[in-house]
């Protein structure tokens, strides 16, 4: 999912990934170094109830990690003991509708090299989307049998 916001002056800005990551284009040509596959990969994966987030490669022990909450810049921060791994994020629905984030509803396990950071929806963000969906739903959806121009 993504999403386009305005510039201060009114152009249309980049594209915000909210849920995945952008397309990656790898030129051989014009580079040939990657990124290395044993890396940490940080991705976005909601459920119907929570906002999720998954961070892969990341093989030190569960108590090793310290997930917190930033109250005063409204951001979910990620941190480990040894001080390999570094995060902050926030959450780009919560910032439209004002709320604050609370520790209740944070959760997170680590397994499988995989740290696994779940944040309840709250009951607006629900509604939200539950009006977003009724509203598609709306929407006309052109079958193949409805072309405009039917060929001879």
């Amino acid at each position: 999912r993504k999403r386009r916001t305005k510039t201060t002056l009114g152009a249309d800005g980049q594209w915000e990934y909210l849920v995945g990551d952008a397309p990656t284009r790898m030129n051989p040509e014009a580079t040939g170094i990657s990124v290395n596959a044993s890396n940490p990969m940080f991705h976005r994966k909601d459920t119907d109830k929570h906002f999720q987030w998954r961070v892969r490669n990341l093989p030190y022990p569960s108590d090793n990690y310290d997930i917190s909450i930033d109250s005063e810049k409204r951001q979910i921060v990620i941190r480990t003991k040894n001080k390999k791994y570094y995060k902050r994020f926030g959450i780009p629905e919560l910032d439209v509708i004002g709320a604050n984030l609370l520790e209740g509803a944070l959760t997170w396990y680590h397994a499988n090299h995989t740290l696994v950071i779940s944040y309840q929806k709250p009951k607006e963000v629900l509604d939200e989307e539950v009006k977003d969906k009724m509203e598609r739903k709306k929407l006309a959806t052109q079958q193949e049998d409805d072309a405009q121009c039917k060929q001879q």
